[in-house]
């Protein structure tokens, strides 16, 4: 497993409930979910940068 940070996030509080509603829907924690979703932008922007 990767090495792990630990961070203090902000966020509005729409945007946490949101968040978090998602993160119940998939059965996931909230920690889980704002990394599936950052890992997932982050594939989206390694194969952006790889098109011509």
């Amino acid at each position: 497993m990767d090495a792990e940070t630990k961070i203090t996030l902000r966020l509005p509080a729409d945007l946490h409930q949101w968040l978090a509603s998602q993160a119940k829907s998939a059965r996931r924690s909230l920690n889980s979910e704002i990394i599936y979703r950052l890992e997932g932008e982050r594939a989206a922007d390694k194969a952006d940068s790889k098109s011509p």
